[in-house]
């Protein structure tokens, strides 16, 4: 079957080669520079051990140079599938959403029409240039001066004037033997509804050619000189050359700057592109008239793993991103994401290049936002949670947003992610975590220091005891052992004030791998904790002869045995509390309520000896459970020496 010769370079053009080969490799991270689509692998069709076979993604080739193997996606797909060249091209046409057209006889007719169309293009392209430096272009010089641009821009864009006569393109291509038809097929000129002669589409113009990613010309876009235009920017219709959907503006020499290590930045127009390149942001493009479409999203993929998306400050600006994240979500995988870099209130790049320069440009995107952040910033920004039902909506808005990504493990971080968010949020204010907005780091869930005043009382070293570090130490070997378990105790574990940093490290890592309570679970808290903490941790002699902790994988049991240790130490640490208040209100002279805090804290020691001759010491881990140590009754009864001495001096 003969194919058009568009259908193969439209193929290939959508076809990441990196993502086909991948399939069948494991990519050799020390080599490889995704971001370049610069990637080696073992070869596929010899065995070898070392990384020889290189795949230029950007080009489309691979090579082997062991073995010498070489070709593009229809080739690999031939060699390693074994299948015929036309089943190939099926199953890359499939995977690219494109349809295999049937036997055309005029399909060669068709594209010796495009290339008939591209040549009146690139005429028209030196006849906007031409008029640009007439007399006529005057206000159109002007107004690309204020603007900043210099005669170095105008020529590296091609940017032109389209004179305000309602023929003059349409009578220059004509008297160089350019019929009708081919003027009006290529967007140039169009016929009026009643039926009179054809006139030029762009008047009283600033022009800029649009080519794609080959270079050619497949249309321009149009800016009004005059302020009363029924448009401000105008862009070609769609042509066999131009679908806006498809194109970006910039496209060839971004992706060239991309290639070399430029920063794929998206802006909204042509003179926000123009602004960026000129001040040192080569990689920069712009969707064409339009919100960014799903064909766009993918060929800003083909360019970089993660372009920066840089709206304008404003509501439409912040609207505008909101959809391309949402039109991105279903499409993220590993390694294919985007970045937000809103400007300031009121400006867009070309605005804030001309106030403040490249380097305040460079600041904004060095700071731009991870996708999760805007999602985040969507769904809580300007709201109030101040019930467990607003609460309870946004989980169920954000369990929404994330279950439409298709990738399991980067719908996992996502929500992991969201959880340390809502931590950051809702805890309170002393656990509460910085984030690292700049590098968009996830932060670690910070350990609770305890106040000067407390941490120097005799009472609080008690409570930082190691009877409580072991009470700490059991529940976590609890939950390590039985991760099912935590759903219901997720909450708890969060708030739970820890006595040392080995165990607050754990309980973060056993908050982050929550969403993934399964058979790698203990996998995961060690990739997170090391190995040697995990060891060292389990080898503590009390938690060799904890039920709960022998018998892993019980949720009963390891029910029961959290809700135990849980209980007492919240025992403790109440009475430790109510005592430490009582201590400061004597020493300020406030003993008004002395009787009832006395009374209240000796019901709790007293509540804690009797829950300890009750107890099915099954589960107990100390040899006074929850009973007063030494320590606490010597502090509780120097409390009651302070009493006194301050009755007596009352007297």
């Amino acid at each position: 079957m003969s194919l058009p010769p568009g259908f193969l370079d439209e193929l290939r053009n959508r076809t990441s080669l990196a993502h086909v080969v991948g399939r069948k490799v494991i990519w050799d991270t020390r080599k490889s520079n995704q971001g370049k689509g610069d990637m080696w692998s073992p070869c596929p069709f010899h065995q070898e051990k070392t990384a020889s076979f290189h795949v230029d993604d950007r080009k489309g080739f691979y090579y082997c140079f062991g073995c010498h193997a070489k070709g593009d996606a229809i080739s690999f797909v031939r060699e390693t599938e074994n299948v015929s060249f036309m089943e190939a091209i099926d199953i890359l046409a499939r995977e690219a959403g494109m349809q295999v057209p049937k036997a055309d006889p005029q399909e060669q007719q068709r594209a010796e029409k495009r290339a008939s169309l591209a040549d009146v293009m690139e005429m028209a392209v030196r006849f906007y240039r031409t008029q640009l430096q007439g007399g006529a272009a005057q206000t159109a010089r002007e107004y690309l001066t204020g603007r900043g641009l210099k005669a170095k821009a105008l020529e590296r864009f091609e940017i032109g004037f389209a004179p305000d006569g309602r023929r003059a393109l349409f009578e220059h291509l004509a008297a160089k033997g350019v019929e009708e038809k081919a003027i009006i097929d290529a967007g140039l000129a169009a016929l009026p509804d009643d039926g009179g002669p054809a006139y030029d589409r762009f008047r009283n113009r600033i022009v800029f050619p649009i080519r794609d990613a080959r270079g050619r010309c497949i249309a321009f876009g149009g800016r009004a000189m005059a302020a009363n235009a029924r448009a401000k920017y105008l862009n070609s219709p769609e042509t066999v050359l131009f679908d806006k959907g498809r194109s970006l503006y910039n496209h060839g020499p971004a992706r060239e700057a991309a290639g070399k290590g430029a920063a794929l930045i998206v802006a909204e127009g042509y003179m926000d592109v123009i602004a960026l390149v000129e001040a040192g942001f080569d990689g920069a493009v712009a969707p064409l008239g339009t919100a960014i479409t799903e064909n766009q999203l993918q060929l800003l993929w083909r360019i970089a793993p993660e372009p920066v998306i840089a709206l304008d400050g404003d509501k439409a600006g912040l609207r505008a991103a909101m959809r391309v994240m949402d039109l991105a979500l279903p499409m993220l995988e590993a390694g294919r994401s985007l970045r937000f870099c809103l400007m300031p209130e009121g400006k867009d790049p070309d605005d804030l290049l001309r106030a403040e320069g490249a380097g305040a440009m460079r600041r904004l995107l060095e700071r731009a936002e991870p996708m999760v952040r805007l999602l985040w910033r969507r769904e809580t920004e300007d709201k109030v949670f101040d019930s467990p039902e607003r609460r309870a909506a946004l989980d169920k808005t954000l369990r929404e947003a994330t279950g439409r990504i298709r990738d399991p493990d980067l719908r996992r971080h996502y929500d992991e992610e969201l959880k340390r968010l809502k931590w950051d949020l809702f805890a309170p204010a002393s656990r509460r975590t910085p984030v690292n907005r700049r590098r968009g780091g996830f932060g670690r869930l910070a350990k609770i220091q305890p106040s000067p005043a407390l941490r120097n009382s005799r009472l609080a070293v008690s409570a930082e005891s190691i009877e409580d570090e072991m009470r700490e130490a059991v529940i976590l070997a609890t939950i390590l052992r039985t991760p099912a378990v935590l759903d219901h105790y997720e909450g708890v574990v969060e708030t739970l004030a820890l006595a040392n940093e080995t165990h607050a490290r754990l309980r973060d890592a056993i908050l982050s791998c929550a969403n993934d309570a399964g058979a790698e679970f203990m996998e995961r808290v060690e990739s997170i904790v090391g190995g040697e903490t995990l060891e060292s941790f389990f080898a503590q002699p009390h938690l060799a002869v904890t039920p709960a902790v022998r018998h892993a994988g019980n949720p009963e049991m390891a029910r029961m045995c959290l809700a135990e240790e849980l209980a007492k130490l919240e025992t403790r640490r109440g009475l430790a509390q109510e005592v430490r208040e009582a201590s400061e209100d004597v020493h300020a002279g406030h003993d008004e309520h002395l009787v009832w805090r006395l009374s209240q804290a000796t019901e709790a020691r007293n509540r804690a000896d009797r829950q300890q001759m009750d107890d099915n010491t099954e589960y107990d881990t100390s040899p006074n459970g929850a009973k007063l140590n030494r320590d606490e009754r010597s502090a509780f009864d120097e409390l009651i020496r302070d009493i006194n001495f301050s009755r007596t001096r009352g007297r």
